[in-house]
């Protein structure tokens, strides 16, 4: 009886230090949205007559981010992610990086972005302490570009990518699959890690809002194996943390890496230690569910660490097993989630 006390009360104070769930899932990894504004328009992320921004003065501003990632990195987060929207269309980002960096007990300083602005910014960001870029890309054809994301720059974000790998980021290139659309690149993007230490990453197409998410346009994780291993027959599985979003694989004597974030076909939910702030300042526990609870307005109304984490270990209590709540993709496409736009990529 008594080991099982003690057992319990050390569960118990390794809850409070942490920020950990009731599945026992400790959660390590931040990403904050700096803005809900973008310069490109991807047919996945938000409907071609665009979103309802959130109002200025409802956002968070610069200093509300630094005094929230710096509580957060104090309940055991040691990852942030700086996400959008476009993260580098804020004119706040290097300052906040720069800041970001000098937090105690933050190791990982990362940034999503579509790549268009990252060549002009990469010496800022890179002297600023960023470690990790991930980049938006799911075509290398130019004119497949510009009907993907409404906009032009391919060229600008290939360049982006050599341009972050000049500068020794740890560099990640994103890629949402869609049948009919651009699967028939992804043995060009395999062909993109032969000579570059790159990590590309394939990922399953999500149900969003208006993100026009059908099953004609949805190709699993296992198909692209086997589109890749009829090319590459060597194409092997590597071993990955239990906290990976991507199932990471490689073809052998290749400098990079392939990855697969299966959100739908095989979740990793049993291994998630990510949460997500807003920049409206809603907290969000799971990228699929739809509660969330907003930390601005606590903030505007004067609430100290202490409250703003006993609200941030309430709504974590509230994170589901997985996916939200919802039983499969079919039920995750008839919630009532955000846009991408305006949940952060």
């Amino acid at each position: 009886f008594f080991a099982l006390f003690i057992g319990t009360m050390i569960k118990r104070t390794r809850s409070l230090l942490h920020l950990m769930d009731n599945f026992g899932r400790n959660h390590t990894y931040l990403r904050i949205s700096l803005t809900e504004r973008c310069n490109l328009r991807c047919q996945y992320c938000m409907p071609a007559e665009g979103v309802d921004l959130t109002p200025l003065p409802h956002l968070l501003t610069k200093d509300e981010i630094l005094r929230l990632s710096n509580l957060f990195v104090s309940l055991g987060v040691s990852k942030i992610r700086l996400t959008g929207g476009e993260p580098l269309v804020s004119p706040d980002i290097e300052e906040i990086c720069i800041n970001m960096k000098q937090i105690p007990g933050l190791r990982s300083l990362a940034i999503t972005t579509n790549g268009i602005l990252l060549g002009k910014k990469m010496p800022t960001l890179a002297a600023a302490g960023v470690n990790t870029v991930n980049i938006s890309l799911d075509t290398m054809h130019s004119d497949r570009f510009q009907i993907i994301t409404r906009r032009n720059g391919c060229d600008r974000v290939m360049k982006a990518i050599d341009s972050a790998l000049e500068h020794g980021l740890e560099t990640k290139v994103n890629c949402v699959v869609q049948k009919g659309v651009n699967d028939d690149e992804i043995l060009d993007f395999v062909a993109m890690t032969e000579k570059k230490p790159v990590a590309v990453r394939f990922i399953e197409f999500m149900p969003f809002d208006q993100n026009r998410w059908n099953t004609d346009k949805f190709i699993s994780y296992e198909s692209m194996v086997e589109t890749i291993q009829g090319r590459y027959p060597n194409f092997s599985r590597n071993t990955e943390s239990i906290h990976d979003t991507a199932k990471q694989w490689q073809v052998p004597g290749y400098a990079g890496t392939v990855g697969f974030i299966s959100s739908m076909s095989d979740h990793f939910c049993h291994g998630c230690n990510r949460l997500r702030l807003m920049a409206d300042g809603n907290f969000k526990v799971c990228l699929f569910g739809e509660a969330e609870v907003n930390l601005k307005t606590l903030i505007t109304a004067g609430a100290t660490d202490k409250e703003l984490e006993e609200v941030i270990r309430a709504a974590l209590l509230q994170k589901f097993e997985k996916h939200g709540g919802h039983s499969d993709m079919f039920a995750i496409a008839q919630g009532t989630n955000r846009s991408m736009i305006r949940i952060g990529g």
